[in-house]
């Protein structure tokens, strides 16, 4: 209990450090706009110099605003909201609304959910954010194209002298891609904060989705292979079926 009440009060004080640090940022970022605004039309070599040092600070303020916000909501985890929910719908949702650019990068994306699956209790918003980061990274990975493959299963718990249906066990969901994919040294460290292989990248993204993962209760592992691809396992539990009074 010691060890929860320290992390929480750690969390809080490095979630308000960030937020006074954003508030400088947007200082910063404001101050560059008006800056900006003063060499819209550059006419001197010297003014031109001093416009693209104005646009290289702003993309660096944007940067470390963005790192904030990630930040802030890999501290600053929240009490989940969860609600029984549909896990093969959730799925199809987020793959129709990511199915237009992930055609244009000549990816297909793929759903399958079995038919005994039973509802999950799930902070959907939350799981959403994990698993649309998992497709994101997913979609990164396949620069040339390939194929992106959600499949949820039921695995009941068989206890003797118990029907599976009255043993609810988990759900398990994965995430397969066909991409670049990772070697081992990178699979043993993908899951700790600020380790990225994006030049653009902050590190929190999947830290962020073992966190969610853990918060419902849950796993998540990787398994993947240089240049054949990459799958990511997530485990929940399944609520225990309330008996009928």
């Amino acid at each position: 209990m010691d060890d929860e009440r320290s992390y929480i009060e750690l969390a809080e004080l490095a979630g308000g450090f960030i937020h006074e640090i954003k508030n400088h940022i947007n200082t910063l970022s404001l101050n560059l706009q008006l800056l900006s605004e003063d060499f819209e039309s550059p006419e001197t070599p010297r003014e031109r110099q001093a416009a693209g040092r104005i646009a290289r600070l702003t993309e660096e303020c944007r940067r470390l605003s963005d790192l904030a916000n990630d930040f802030l909501r890999y501290a600053r985890m929240t009490e989940l909201a969860s609600t029984p929910t549909a896990l093969g719908e959730l799925m199809t949702r987020l793959a129709d609304f990511l199915a237009p650019t992930a055609r244009v990068m000549g990816i297909d994306i793929h759903c399958y959910s079995a038919p005994d699956l039973p509802l999950v209790p799930l902070d959907q918003e939350l799981f959403e954010k994990a698993l649309l980061n998992l497709m994101l990274n997913a979609e990164d990975a396949m620069p040339n194209g390939g194929t992106l493959t959600l499949q949820a299963r039921h695995i009941p718990n068989r206890t003797l002298g118990q029907e599976p249906d009255q043993v609810p066990g988990e759900v398990v969901l994965d995430v397969i891609d066909t991409g670049c994919g990772m070697d081992a040294e990178l699979q043993a460290k993908i899951f700790r904060p600020f380790v990225t292989t994006k030049s653009d990248g902050h590190g929190l993204g999947l830290a962020t989705v073992r966190k969610i993962v853990r918060a419902h209760g849950g796993q998540i592992h990787v398994q993947s292979e240089p240049k054949r691809g990459t799958k990511f396992t997530i485990r929940l539990p399944v609520s225990p079926i309330t008996p009928p009074v």
